[in-house]
């Protein structure tokens, strides 16, 4: 009888595998799809009107025009992280069929993507709810995510 032989491969080649390229999601809740007016006021207390293209419990993305934008973000760059933007919105949902609510908010500026030639998104991450405003708008997110389900 013979010695075992073992058998191994001539190389052993390890692949190093690339990193998935997504961006992360910046906001941790799901988003809903509205056509909300916002009024959005800057530090130096500007105020702009502008659209809510979805809106989440901790933030929304609003679309607007290359001038909100020059005057929310001067250089029109998206703020470093730990260097955000303050703004406040106020914007108005409805609690039942007939009545609205309306909601003021403190957030910061966190994203900024060009959409068009004149259209920009801008994504406020929401940091402080003045009143029941959080209550308000978890109940809104919920009633369009039941209806989306649903």
């Amino acid at each position: 009888m013979g010695k075992a032989i073992q058998s191994q491969p001539e190389f052993t080649r390890q692949i190093a595998m690339k990193a998935s390229p997504t961006k992360p999601n910046l906001r941790n809740q799901q988003r809903v799809d509205v056509g909300l007016k916002v009024l959005v006021s800057n530090p130096a207390g500007d105020e702009l009107h502008c659209h809510a293209a979805n809106l989440s419990r901790t933030g929304v993305m609003l679309r607007c025009n290359l001038d909100a934008v020059r005057q929310l973000l001067p250089g029109q760059v998206t703020p470093a992280p730990g260097q955000w933007i303050q703004v406040s919105t106020r914007f108005a949902v409805p609690v039942v069929a007939s009545q609205n609510v309306s909601i003021r908010v403190h957030g910061h500026i966190v994203h900024l993507r060009r959409v068009s030639r004149d259209e920009f998104h801008l994504g406020i991450q929401f940091s402080d709810f003045e009143d029941n405003g959080y209550d308000y708008l978890d109940q809104y997110v919920s009633r369009l995510l039941a209806a989306t389900l649903g």
